[in-house]
């Protein structure tokens, strides 16, 4: 079972720029989507082909959203608001879910389009798709953005501790993937001497990830089969070289539960082959699963 992720940075956009291509190149089973910055009256519809899309838009208009798509319509979707989209290139309704309990410090983030997971029909796997606020400096008293995103860290993890353990009631496994917004480790970034002080490789926020990512909870699926080196990248800035000259950072992500991660066989990131190729500033980062042993 091929699994990926991908910050579209614009699902119109990466049209554009070639995501249908990717689809049919690549062929994954299952592709978790962020910042699909799109209403539903505007989104298109066509690139899906035969697959099925469940969409969190959000109420921020060209802000955010996220989905997740799937080969075949899933058994049931979940967000952290009630309104869910789900399309295929025939057309898109919007359904009613029941909302569970939401942390504290996730409800001013419950109408952002953060969050949506599903659980598949076709195995016995909720996917969930998230992206995670970028943050800010600490430095600057008068930036918001870094409270905001230690709020929602700190929020999140109750979250999804919650989420991993009703699904495994149900009889699934759990995987998180999209963009988390920091790199882990210095072996998540290619000048980590150099970013000490930026949002994304704060001390704070790689003491989170330390606390979040364990064998026991949720597995750095990727990390598990790429130990100790640098990288894969999966986001490399539009400005300068940084693309060119393969100066990226790793911060999307496969975060599975313990016996999903066992069944991963292979996993990296789908680079584009060029500057002018590339379909967003973030690559599809994807792993294959063995389906066969999957429950």
């Amino acid at each position: 079972m091929r699994v990926s992720t991908l910050n579209v940075n614009g699902i119109r956009a990466a049209t554009r720029r070639g995501l249908t291509a990717w689809l049919e190149r690549s062929n994954p089973d299952v592709v978790a989507l962020q910042e699909m910055r799109c209403s539903l009256a505007d989104l298109p519809l066509e690139w899906l082909g035969d697959r099925h899309l469940a969409y969190q838009s959000g109420t921020i208009p060209g802000r955010n959203g996220v989905a997740v798509l799937t080969r075949r319509p899933v058994a049931s979707v979940r967000s952290w608001e009630p309104r869910v989209a789900l399309a295929t290139s025939a057309g898109l309704t919007e359904v009613e879910q029941p909302v569970g309990a939401l942390a504290r410090e996730l409800r001013h983030f419950a109408g952002h389009g953060r969050y949506v997971e599903v659980d598949l029909a076709d195995q016995p796997l909720t996917v969930a798709s998230v992206y995670v606020p970028k943050g800010g400096s600490p430095f600057d008293e008068t930036e918001p953005a870094y409270e905001a995103k230690m709020a929602f860290l700190e929020g999140f993890v109750r979250q999804v501790t919650r989420a991993r353990r009703e699904a495994k009631a149900r009889g699934r496994e759990y995987l998180l993937m999209g963009d988390i917004n920091i790199a882990h480790t210095a072996d998540d970034l290619a000048n980590p001497k150099g970013n000490v002080k930026n949002p994304g490789f704060l001390p704070e926020e790689r003491a989170w990830m330390d606390g979040f990512v364990s064998s026991r909870s949720l597995v750095d699926v990727v990390r598990r089969l790429h130990p100790g080196v640098a990288g894969p990248w999966s986001w490399w800035s539009w400005r300068g070289q940084a693309f060119t000259n393969d100066k990226g950072w790793r911060i999307d992500y496969h975060l599975a539960s313990p016996g999903l991660a066992k069944l991963a066989l292979e996993a990296g990131t789908e680079r584009d082959a060029s500057y002018e190729a590339r379909i967003s500033d973030h690559a599809p980062v994807t792993v294959v699963y063995d389906p066969a042993v999957i429950g």
